[in-house]
């Protein structure tokens, strides 16, 4: 019974957001489009609404761990749902991704991605592709921001392992930023398809940063090797074991 009902909440909670988003996209539009600071306001808002949301509904609360960054850095990122984005965004003081290019001609997400100075990434075209967002990024960069990055390219399953990318270390490179790993557990309990969301303690952690100067290999193994481990840790402190659906 318990499993009926909570899958009925999901469903009413994913309806709400996602129509809470067309409200409030639409609200913000004419400020957002003549200021970048009005399309920041309405994501910002629309990101603790959601956590709210997302507590009183479903029962999913969520934390924030570590120091927040508040200057110029990588974030590299563990990705598991739309969640772990949410509580990113809402933390850091102005946050711009990588994303895939697909989702600038998403209603509503496009057009405020493109005024927070988010990053579109043609995923197909792979060398081509991250030689295009380094340029890409360097533009960007004449406004200060924290650059978000997903490692892996895409959410990947409490669980799973998928291999990290070089694009994260080329943009450490070019950049001459610091880099702040970040894991999560936020798949646990919003997973990347499908409507159920189970209550429970949603956790991202800022991990110590790696400053710049460290070699492409050696960056990307640490990288890895600190997301990966603090997330399984933060898995199993939820009492999911990632280590048992391998």
């Amino acid at each position: 019974m318990f499993m009926a009902i909570q899958w009925v909440r999901s469903l009413i909670f994913m309806i709400t957001i996602y129509a809470w988003m067309l409200v409030l996209g639409l609200v913000f539009a004419p400020y957002a489009l003549f200021a970048k600071r009005g399309a920041l306001r309405a994501c910002k808002t629309y990101a603790r609404t959601t956590k709210w949301l997302a507590r009183w509904m479903v029962g999913i609360r969520c934390e924030v761990r570590g120091e927040v960054p508040h200057g110029e850095v990588v974030i590299g990122a563990k990705h598991q749902s739309f969640l772990d984005i949410i509580i990113i965004f809402d933390a850091i003081p102005h946050g711009k991704f990588i994303m895939k290019r697909e989702l600038l001609w998403t209603p509503v997400i496009g057009m405020y991605a493109r005024r927070l100075g988010c990053i579109p990434v043609n995923r197909g075209k792979r060398g081509a592709a991250v030689a295009k967002m380094v340029k890409d990024v360097a533009r960007e960069f004449s406004e200060p921001g924290q650059l978000v990055i997903y490692p892996q390219g895409t959410r990947v399953a409490p669980g799973v392992h998928k291999p990290y990318k070089v694009g994260t270390a080329v943009l450490y490179e070019g950049l001459g930023f610091p880099c702040v790993p970040v894991a999560t557990n936020a798949g646990v309990f919003w997973p990347r398809t499908g409507v159920m969301r189970k209550p429970g303690t949603a956790i991202v952690d800022f991990l110590n940063p790696i400053e710049p100067g460290v070699a492409r290999n050696a960056f990307l193994e640490q990288l890895e090797n600190v997301i990966e481990t603090r997330s399984n840790e933060l898995m199993r402190e939820v009492g999911f074991d990632p280590d048992g659906i391998r």
